[in-house]
């Protein structure tokens, strides 16, 4: 969908919304912590045998796919103005929304995966049902939902009580991902995590 002639006046004030810093930081510490010690132990060992420029290569393009993650990472942003709502993904992926396609908002409270505590997930959608924005509480903080709730002036939903992916998928099927809706893969996704 495109937002319109309107959209790309510059002068409409936009609000930019970035993913959460604390999250990128504890990636990089949990790349380096996972894959320093594999590397060491591999340069180690490759060197007394001469195969070390193979561990190299491997290291550099290790590297490089971190750093594109990171770049996308880095890269997402949700801005809101009101002209409407544009979504980068964290692989590039632009979405735009007029305005005049968002017709309620969704808020509820959903388990994390295989734990305990909750997150906040808002739910941007139109007329129809289908989502425009999705923002999880794991990438986006409560205060950067509430301002996307201010920036758009329509019906809010509060869910009471508290949500599993199971849940959605028998009741609301269309607030998930693709791969959300397949139980197998997504309890599959689930062991892949813990």
């Amino acid at each position: 969908m495109d937002i319109g002639a309107e959209a790309r006046d510059v002068s409409a004030p936009q609000h930019v919304i970035r993913p959460l810093r604390q999250l990128f930081h504890q990636g990089i510490i949990t790349f380096l912590a996972l894959t320093t010690p594999v590397f060491a132990v591999l340069y180690w060992m490759s060197i007394q045998n001469g195969q070390w420029p193979m561990v190299l290569a491997v290291h550099v393009l290790v590297m490089v796919i971190a750093g594109l993650v990171m770049l996308g990472y880095l890269g997402a942003s949700v801005q809101v103005s009101p002209a409407g709502i544009r979504e980068r993904g964290f692989f590039g992926r632009v979405r735009t929304s007029s305005i005049a396609d968002v017709a309620s908002i969704l808020i509820l409270e959903m388990y994390r995966d295989s734990a305990l505590d909750t997150q906040p997930q808002l739910f941007v959608c139109d007329r129809e049902g289908r989502v425009l924005l999705r923002m999880r509480g794991m990438f986006w903080s409560r205060a950067d939902m509430d301002e996307v709730i201010d920036q758009l002036d329509v019906a809010i939903e509060v869910a009471d009580g508290t949500f599993t992916v199971s849940d959605l998928r028998r009741t609301r099927p269309e607030l998930l991902y693709w791969f959300e809706r397949i139980p197998r893969l997504a309890a599959f996704w689930i062991r892949a995590r813990a």
